[in-house]
């Protein structure tokens, strides 16, 4: 199938404008992205605005934050407790067939709430996830002149987005019904939002195959998509009002409403992310057990992010007002990081577990504004292999950075959140992804091909609306 059957008309023309050699942003690796994988660096002090900002929210609601902060500590101290007790154990685990049948338990569901992560068992099947391996690195090796990763001596996080392998695993059906249930955890509190949750969209990510011994790519506790922008920006802002009016208790993770228009990104910075991700998430190729290289998070999504929201307003020494200009572990331009001494009372080092031992096919979910990072260093036997594949929801937000990253999967270029975007990527390497072989439902998730999205009886006025934008942008319909 020719390129122009396979794409739309609209597509079509984009493609014949094709912007590949117009590098957005910076070459580099995953440590341009993150501050605590450069011990040497010191973050400016930030300018007096923040001192302002910080001020102008706090003195709406004075009393009442001060309040909630003192009822927030003692809610923490219960959850580490909890956690300390039952470790890996806490996070909740369910079968790929329980998800597909919906025979999960509204107990085991009202529990992936609480704890904003989830390990969905036999996602893939076993064979299939490791022959993704074996052919991810039957490319690396093919073209490995080109690829680029992070450590440069010791590989272990990969620059590839197009890979046969990804984009095959992406498209899998069972990948994009296990995406259609996370975002259905989902909701909006204003019905009219434009956003539908039962079509998932693609979003191209890295792929990671850390060897043992690897003690380089370890990431400190960090949540994505932005950091001082979580109180900078108005809308990003509101979507932590109960937190910020002093009501935490009250604040709903799941509600999508404000994150549809966030700024993530105020500052272009190296590892932010255009795209609203309902959770991150990746597929393990791999048996990897705790301390092998693997993923912990830290499963208390609603006290865990009021305590982010509200940290900087408070000295956790004497626990008064605090409103000079900082703003802890937030660097413009990066994620929002965390260590034992600018968030102390999240007592990292209980409540940063490790996910349970995982099998090739696994896949493990997590909120988008959840904590998480990586073993310091690999302890097993094997490698720890993962393709990174979050749930990102059909909006417009989403349709608009889908257009940017279909053009890079044309012309095999990093996507336009990564280092080198813009640029030659993979283009020109052997093995690569033939996009007319991809099934319909994974083109159509990556806005090609001609299969527009179906609207039923059954959406919300709002859901309809998403999807007619949707189709109108990407396939002229």
């Amino acid at each position: 199938m020719t390129m122009s059957r396979l794409l739309s008309k609209a597509a079509t023309r984009a493609a014949s404008t094709s912007t590949a050699t117009q590098t957005t942003k910076a070459a580099g690796d995953i440590s341009s992205v993150f501050p605590s994988l450069r011990p040497d660096y010191q973050p400016e002090p930030l300018p007096p605005r923040f001192r302002d900002l910080k001020r102008r929210l706090f003195e709406k609601n004075e009393k009442a934050l001060t309040e909630s902060w003192k009822r927030l500590l003692p809610s923490l101290e219960e959850e580490v407790d909890k956690i300390r007790t039952k470790g890996s154990d806490i996070i909740p685990s369910v079968d790929y067939a329980d998800v597909v049948s919906g025979t999960i338990s509204e107990a085991t569901m009202k529990e992936i709430r609480h704890r904003g992560t989830v390990v969905i068992r036999n996602v893939i099947p076993r064979d299939k996830a490791l022959d993704y391996k074996e052919r991810t690195r039957d490319y690396i090796a093919a073209n490995k002149e080109r690829v680029k990763a992070f450590p440069a001596d010791s590989p272990a996080v990969y620059e590839l987005y197009w890979t046969p392998s990804q984009a095959e695993a992406r498209a899998h059906p069972n990948m994009l019904n296990t995406q259609r249930f996370l975002q259905r955890l989902w909701h909006s509190s204003d019905p009219k939002t434009k956003l539908s949750t039962s079509n998932p969209l693609t979003y191209a990510d890295r792929l990671r195959i850390r060897d043992p011994g690897d003690a380089k790519f370890a990431l400190g506790p960090h949540v994505d998509g932005g950091s001082l922008e979580r109180w900078e920006d108005p809308e990003y802002s509101s979507v932590y009002t109960k937190i910020l009016e002093g009501n935490w208790e009250k604040y709903d993770a799941w509600d999508a409403k404000h994150r549809l228009n966030a700024k993530m990104d105020l500052y272009n910075g190296a590892g932010a992310c255009s795209m609203l991700r309902f959770f991150q998430g990746w597929m393990s190729m791999s048996d990897t057990a705790p301390g092998e290289g693997s993923l912990h998070v830290c499963p208390m999504i609603v006290q865990s992010t009021a305590y982010t929201i509200l940290r900087p307003f408070f000295d956790v020494q004497s626990q008064q007002p605090n409103l000079d200009a900082t703003f802890p572990g937030s660097v413009p331009g990066a994620c929002q990081e965390y260590n034992p001494v600018t968030h102390p009372q999240l007592e990292l080092e209980t409540t940063m577990v490790s996910v349970p031992t995982v099998e090739p096919g696994d896949f493990v979910a997590w909120h988008c504004d959840m904590l998480h990072s990586v073993d310091k260093e690999h302890r097993g036997k094997s490698d720890s292999s993962v393709l990174y594949i979050p749930a990102t929801p059909l909006c417009d937000m989403n349709i608009d950075y889908l257009l940017k990253q279909r053009q890079a999967a044309i012309d095999y270029s990093p996507p336009w959140d990564f280092p080198g975007a813009g640029g030659p990527g993979e283009f020109g390497f052997k093995g690569a992804m033939d996009w007319s072989s991809l099934n319909t439902d994974g083109q159509q998730a990556l806005g090609l091909g001609n299969t527009p999205w179906k609207i039923t009886e059954a959406m919300s006025e709002g859901e309809k609306q998403a999807v007619r934008s949707a189709n109108k942008a990407c396939f002229g319909l």
